[in-house]
C-alpha cells in the first residue's frame, strides 16, 4: 500500500502546483520578452537590462531571424507573443488539475501534446542560441527551464492523475513513476542542459 508521501508526490495537488508555478513563471518571462521586443522595435540600438556581455545578450537573440521566423503575408509574429498565448493555456490546465475538475482523456492528451510541442520549440531555439546565434538570452533560458519543469509535471500527472495509457504502456509508465525513478531522470535531464551551456559558452560567460 502506498504511503502518504507517495500519494502526495503522485497526487494532483503537488504535480499541478509545480506545473502552475512553472507555467506562471514562463508567462511572466514571455511578457518580459514581449516588452523587450517592443523596445527594440521602437529603437533597434536600445540597450536592454539583460544585455550583460557579448554572450549573455537578449538583444542579439531578439534581432535574429529565429526570434520571429513565423511569417504570415509579411506579418511576423515574435516567439514571445506565442509564448504568452500558449502558457495561458498551460496555466488553465494546471488550475483545472488543482480544482480536481474532471476533463476528458482526449483533452488531457491534447494538452500534453501541446506541452511537448512547446518544449520542442523551446529546445530548438535553445540549440539555435548555442550553435547558430552564438549568444544566450537569460530570459529565454529561464523560459526553457520552466517549460522543462512544466512538461515534467504534466507528464507525471497525465499518468498518475489523469490515468492516461493502456495495457503494457500504462504498466511501463507506472513502473517509471511509482518507484520515483523519474526524479533521477529529471535531475539528469536538467544537469545535461546546464552542462551543454557551460561546455559551449562557460569560458566566455565568465
Amino acid at each position: 500500500m502506498a504511503s502518504w508521501k507517495e500519494k502526495w508526490r503522485h497526487g494532483p495537488f503537488w504535480l499541478y502546483s509545480v506545473m502552475l508555478a512553472s507555467s506562471l513563471l514562463a508567462e511572466v518571462v514571455s511578457f518580459a520578452l514581449s516588452s523587450d521586443t517592443l523596445k527594440i522595435a521602437q529603437n533597434p540600438k536600445v540597450d536592454l537590462g539583460c544585455d550583460i556581455n557579448a554572450v549573455l545578450s537578449c538583444s542579439t537573440v531578439a534581432k535574429s531571424w529565429q526570434a520571429d521566423f513565423l511569417n504570415f503575408g509579411g506579418f511576423k509574429i515574435p516567439n514571445c507573443f506565442l509564448g504568452i498565448c500558449f502558457e495561458a493555456v498551460f496555466v488553465t490546465v494546471a488550475v483545472l488539475g488543482l480544482a480536481r475538475a474532471k476533463v476528458p482523456k482526449w483533452f488531457s492528451f491534447c494538452s500534453w501534446l501541446g506541452n511537448l510541442a512547446a518544449l520542442a520549440f523551446s529546445y530548438w531555439l535553445f540549440s539555435q542560441e548555442l550553435y547558430a546565434i552564438n549568444a544566450i538570452c537569460p530570459w529565454c533560458l529561464t523560459l526553457m527551464f520552466s517549460s522543462t519543469v512544466q512538461f515534467m509535471a504534466q507528464s507525471h500527472a497525465s499518468v498518475t492523475v489523469q490515468d492516461l495509457g493502456r495495457g503494457r504502456l500504462k504498466k511501463a509508465m507506472d513502473s517509471y513513476y511509482r518507484p520515483s525513478l523519474d526524479l533521477f531522470v529529471d535531475a539528469a535531464w536538467i544537469l545535461v542542459l546546464v552542462l551543454l551551456i557551460f561546455i559551449r559558452d562557460g569560458s566566455r560567460i565568465f
